[in-house]
């Protein structure tokens, strides 16, 4: 049923469920789980830069070190699993660099993590999964993980 699963991960507590989620589905389908981390361009573009010296160092180093070190550590996972890995790094506005990454790839399912929060939270902010949810056409599951009150 699945060939190609999209997994979008930001190394939160709620992308680790869905993490698991996304890993026992790929094994059961015996599918490739395409794993893509989207630097937030609003929140690179956030800083003034007034404080790096070495264009090198600025905000998108540390968000780009955290994007590796948490795929890497997928990679892993999903090997032990069994499963076959693809893994990005993209830049741009998450929900939209997510749907792009679905249909330039022509995944079968996304999965999606959340964290279940009030409903005043979700009417102020959003969240990237409802934006996605929104966008996509493709068959999508989210995976909700509870928040402490």
């Amino acid at each position: 049923m699945y060939d190609r699963i999209l997994l979008s991960t930001d190394g939160t507590v709620a992308s680790e469920r869905a993490e698991a989620h996304a890993i026992e589905l790929a094994a059961a389908h015996d599918a490739v789980l395409h794993v893509l981390y989207v630097v937030d361009e609003d929140v690179v573009n956030a800083y003034s830069g007034d404080e790096y010296v070495d264009e090198a160092e600025g905000p998108e180093h540390g968000l780009e070190e955290r994007a590796e070190e948490t795929l890497a550590a997928l990679r892993d996972r999903a090997a032990d699993a069994g499963v076959d890995a693809e893994t990005a790094i993209h830049h741009g506005t998450p929900a939209e660099t997510i749907v792009a990454y679905a249909d330039d790839h022509d995944v079968d399912v996304l999965v999606l993590g959340t964290k279940r929060r009030p409903e005043e939270y979700r009417a102020l902010l959003g969240s990237v999964t409802d934006r996605v949810l929104r966008l996509t056409t493709r068959p999508a599951t989210v995976v909700k993980t509870e928040v402490p009150k």
